[in-house]
């Protein structure tokens, strides 16, 4: 049986430090004893971006928000879909994720980081959200599990009435609010539709080969724009 191996450790402002723990080929993100992401299991992930773009009027020019990096499934998914003129914006909280991505995890993150289209922010992306009025196409938050979060108390924010109205002021006309989640949150739900969001809460499988646990995934559309079914 292969061992894992701890390869790296980063920091959290507000929360434990995380592990990066190398299993053969494979990498984990943990927290304590938790898998927070496995470079196993993508399928969910890829799906964040690429059903957010397609509910879109204009995908390959969108400008895009994605909070965070993670294992740069999304941000992946996002560029391989984009024309030239598409932005992707990346926010991320922890400075050690994007050194991993440009250190032990360089080949999985396949030069992402340093494509033109993409600007990298190291902040938390609450307060990118909060500077950009009317900025974002889509806005996709793949942060802390979801809305029932482990890492930091403080992204519990991202996802109370006054953190959705501030993605939603973010939002151009026709935007789009896309929430990963480990799992389903009723509650959470509500609370996209009394902010004034219309929502299609879509369950999708962790891997791309349609196995694994199913996670959850809103997309949420300023209600006056009717959400497009795939």
């Amino acid at each position: 049986m292969l061992p894992r191996e701890v390869v790296g450790t980063a920091d959290v402002p507000g929360g434990p430090p995380l592990r990066l723990v190398r299993h053969g080929g494979d990498f984990i993100i943990m927290l304590d004893r938790n898998e927070l992401m496995s470079s196993r299991m993508s399928g969910s992930e890829v799906a964040l971006a690429t059903m957010a773009l397609a509910r879109l009027s204009s995908p390959a020019t969108a400008q895009v928000l994605v909070g965070g990096y993670g294992m740069g499934f999304t941000l992946r998914a996002l560029l391989a879909r984009l024309g030239p003129d598409g932005r992707a914006v990346v926010a991320e909280l922890v400075p050690g994720i994007i050194e991993w991505a440009r250190g032990p995890m360089q080949a999985l993150a396949a030069g992402c980081l340093d494509d033109s289209r993409v600007t990298v922010v190291i902040d938390d992306v609450g307060a990118v959200i909060a500077r950009g009025t009317r900025q974002y196409d889509a806005i996709l938050l793949d942060v802390d599990n979801g809305p029932d979060g482990l890492t930091r108390e403080a992204n519990d924010g991202l996802y109370t009435a006054r953190g959705l109205a501030g993605a939603r002021a973010a939002l151009r006309p026709g935007g789009v609010l896309a929430v990963w989640s480990a799992g389903a949150d009723p509650a959470f739900t509500r609370r996209l539709k009394n902010g004034g969001f219309a929502v299609d809460e879509v369950r999708v499988r962790a891997r791309e080969n349609g196995k694994g646990p199913t996670h959850t995934i809103w997309f949420a559309t300023p209600a006056q724009t009717p959400i497009r079914s795939n």
